[in-house]
């Protein structure tokens, strides 16, 4: 049977995560894919499993495999070095700890700091977390206006898990990879 097919074997059961962080020959964090998807890698020869979840094995009529946590890649994958972390709410959210950027109080919108009818824009260093009651308060003023000041000064995040997608939620087995891309 085919690798793809393979792949496609019974999950034990849903509270298993479904998630694997690969790496790239370098160790450094590249991507968040499904198991499946790494578990291809693997049979391929692309990817060798560095991390897995012995307790909850992949099945199938072929056999039976460890489910993937972390997988690092055979061959390294060059990657631009000029990559820019894209503005999201998501991840202004993340860069912020969920804390309001006024009160420190829990976080669930987004702020201008500058208005964006006064010209502000969406850039990391423009965005802050805010409760929605600090936004409601501020509404189209500055934090200077309002006699407020910013509990920390906002800026755009760095470094490789900034740049990986999935990494938000990251598993306890990822946290040794993920220290060293920081």
């Amino acid at each position: 049977m085919s690798p793809q097919k393979t792949a496609h074997a019974a999950v034990d059961t849903p509270a298993v995560s479904m998630r694997t962080l690969v790496l790239n020959a370098g160790y450094e964090p590249l991507s968040v894919v499904s198991f499946k998807r790494a578990l291809v890698l693997v049979m391929n020869g692309r990817a060798v499993i560095v991390e897995s979840d012995n307790s909850h094995p992949v099945r199938s009529p072929d056999g039976t495999w460890e489910r993937p946590s972390v997988i690092v890649l055979t061959r390294y994958v060059k990657m631009p070095h000029n990559r820019q972390v894209p503005v999201s709410r998501r991840g202004v959210l993340r860069r912020d700890g969920h804390r309001c950027a006024y009160c420190g109080a829990s976080a669930s919108t987004i702020d201008h700091v500058l208005p964006r009818s006064r010209g502000g824009k969406d850039e990391w260093e423009n965005l802050v977390a805010c409760c929605l009651k600090c936004n409601n308060i501020k509404g189209d003023r500055t934090p200077t206006e309002m006699g407020w000041r910013l509990l920390s000064v906002p800026k755009t995040p760095y470094g490789t898990a900034w740049l990986v997608r999935g990494i938000e939620r990251p598993q306890e087995r990822w946290e040794g990879y993920l220290a060293q891309a920081a």
